[in-house]
């Protein structure tokens, strides 16, 4: 005998906030500072979408970071990243950087092109108290090293970190036990997502509108579902067809003291942090 499949809930719809960063990029805010606790341990996630060079091309200029890491995924476009370390490399679509700051880096991402789309999402995940000051590290992972499932409905899962099924992504982070899928839902379809019960957990549809759970809540594209906790993952389904980021993670339980780029455990840190930065020994 088996149990049905238990999906969790929309706790709560959030619409993302247009913003601008770096040198003048408009991006859409999802989430924010007043969310760190409740989806702990991601931090922010922003989206940058626009077929207006306007919109992106002044890129981001040198910047540093300190205590946590930064997940940059394309979808279209490409951004050319170089580091404080001497490291270069060129993100394309389909492509992720996973980059942990560690006890710092300095770092720029700039567009490599003048004209077309350019779609991607950054994600911060915080790290644990023991490891914010590691050496920074990075991994450049091109869109044909990151497992992409095509399902018999039709439908399309890609598998950036953590575990779809048997299937395991190209990330693994054994702190925060990161689960990043990229789900394309073939119209008329829907998909059940395991997610461990402790996890904090959310979705955010790029494209289509989705219903999620039962009583089915509808999700629209643009929007944010932060998810409740329990159950063995969630289910959500579209007539249309949607594109789906599903994100969860193991919460760290620590206090969270961020200042701009720089995310420690107390505010004694952050003032470290800024004055190593100052002083030139961030990096």
């Amino acid at each position: 005998m088996t149990t049905a499949f238990q999906s969790r809930q929309v706790e709560r719809l959030v619409v993302g906030i247009d913003t601008a960063d770096g040198a003048g990029v408009n991006l859409k805010r999802v989430l924010t500072q007043d969310l760190q606790r409740r989806l702990d341990p991601f931090l922010m996630l922003d989206e940058f979408r626009s077929d207006d060079p306007d919109d992106y091309i002044a890129g981001f200029p040198p910047h540093p970071h300190r205590g946590f890491e930064t997940v940059t995924y394309m979808l279209a476009g490409r951004m050319r990243h170089r580091d404080s370390g001497g490291n270069e490399g060129l993100l394309g679509p389909g492509g992720v950087q996973w980059m942990t700051a560690g006890r710092g880096v300095i770092h720029s991402e700039m567009p490599e092109q003048e004209e077309g789309l350019m779609h991607g999402f950054q994600l911060w995940i915080n790290l644990p108290a023991k490891r914010k000051m590691i050496p920074a590290a990075y991994q450049d992972i091109p869109s044909s090293d990151i497992p992409l499932l095509s399902l018999a409905d039709g439908s399309k899962v890609k598998v950036i970190a953590g575990h779809y099924g048997a299937t395991a992504g190209t990330i693994q982070q054994p702190d925060t036990e990161p689960l990043y899928l990229d789900v394309t839902l073939a119209a008329g379809q829907s998909q059940q997502i395991s997610i461990p019960a402790g996890h904090n957990a959310f979705l955010y549809v790029y494209q289509g509108q989705i219903d999620v759970g039962e009583p089915a809540r509808a999700v629209t594209e643009g929007r944010m579902a932060v998810l409740s906790a329990g159950g063995d993952g969630v289910s959500f389904s579209s007539e249309e067809g949607a594109s789906v980021l599903v994100l969860a993670g193991k919460p760290l339980g620590e206090p969270i003291a961020q200042y701009g780029p720089f995310v420690m455990n107390s505010r004694a840190e952050l003032e470290q942090a800024f004055a190593d930065y100052q002083a030139g020994t961030l990096a």
